[in-house]
């Protein structure tokens, strides 16, 4: 064999491997794209969720049924409530 031939032998194995080591660090790449892009779907959805239930929290006739079973407090009369005039 002559020293031509060698060296190119030598370089289509080096592509080769190259090639090769591209490939599966592609692929690898690829894999951890997809799981975290399912993560990033769980951790929407789940945010989603978080917001529904605070808002849950806060709506008006929860706070109005603390009140009254915790505080004890009632709405005032009609004719107990006074108006200002500004």
């Amino acid at each position: 064999m002559n020293t031509n031939t060698l060296v190119l032998l030598v370089l289509v194995v080096a592509s080769a491997i190259t090639v090769v080591y591209t490939k599966h660090t592609a692929r690898v790449l690829f894999a951890d794209a997809q799981r975290l892009e399912q993560e990033n779907e769980a951790l929407q959805t789940e945010w989603g969720l978080l917001r529904l239930e605070q808002n849950t929290w806060g709506e008006q006739s929860r706070i109005e049924r603390i009140a009254r079973l915790r505080l004890g407090m009632e709405l005032p009369e009609r004719k107990s409530i006074v108006y200002l005039k500004p």
